[in-house]
């Protein structure tokens, strides 16, 4: 049976939005407002903790929803941390011009989030990386919260919603750039005139 509401009640829910809208307001700024102070007290204690943490809840539940979190039984949440900047290449002792050192703008080719994924993924090897999402950074540091799923979860394999990755050919998915965070790094968040080469055709895939 559908539910009718009546003029006065569906005025209400124009109004009001409903909670996740007010978190993601609040993120979108998160050095100003009440999440300045409290991300301050977050990265003294984050600091302190290991490269990957074992967590409870999502930080930004608004995000972990969209990026298809669920809270039951077979969804596992870890808090990564990453160092920040460029690869840090030891300078050559052979005489050489500064310009030939091959020291500075040495950048990786992948993010840092996505770099997050695969480490958080040879920490839980029997874990599958659904996707993540940042969460905050310091000045040496950036910290991203990375959804995990158990495929031989009774709760994930009769789940209709989330069943797929339970598929043998999901496994290492994080290590082909299957992720939200690896499908920007490949360039597939474009399509059109310009990115004519960033997918492969049927013809070349076959």
């Amino acid at each position: 049976m559908s539910e009718e509401f009546t003029a006065e009640e569906e005025e209400t829910m124009e109004t009001y939005p409903s909670m996740y809208k007010y978190i993601e307001k609040a993120w979108e700024q998160p050095k100003e407002g009440f999440l300045k102070e409290l991300q301050r007290k977050r990265m003294k204690r984050w600091r302190r903790e290991d490269n990957f943490k074992r967590i409870k809840r999502p930080t930004r539940l608004d995000r972990a929803r969209k990026l298809g979190y669920k809270a039951k039984q077979g969804f596992v949440l870890a808090r990564a941390k990453v160092r920040r900047g460029n690869l840090r290449k030891s300078r050559p002792t052979g005489g050489r011009g500064p310009k030939r050192m091959g020291v500075k703008k040495i950048t990786p080719k992948k993010n840092l989030q996505r770099i997050a994924e695969e480490r958080t993924s040879r920490r839980y090897p029997n874990l599958r990386i659904l996707n993540s999402y940042w969460v905050g950074e310091d000045g040496r540091h950036k910290y991203f919260e990375v959804i995990m799923v158990d495929p031989n979860h009774p709760s994930i394999e009769n789940d209709p919603d989330i069943n797929w990755i339970c598929d043998k050919d999901e496994k290492g998915r994080v290590f082909r750039g299957k992720t939200s965070a690896g499908k920007k790094g490949r360039g597939l968040r474009s399509r059109g005139k310009g990115a004519e080469k960033t997918r492969p055709s049927e013809e070349k895939s076959k």
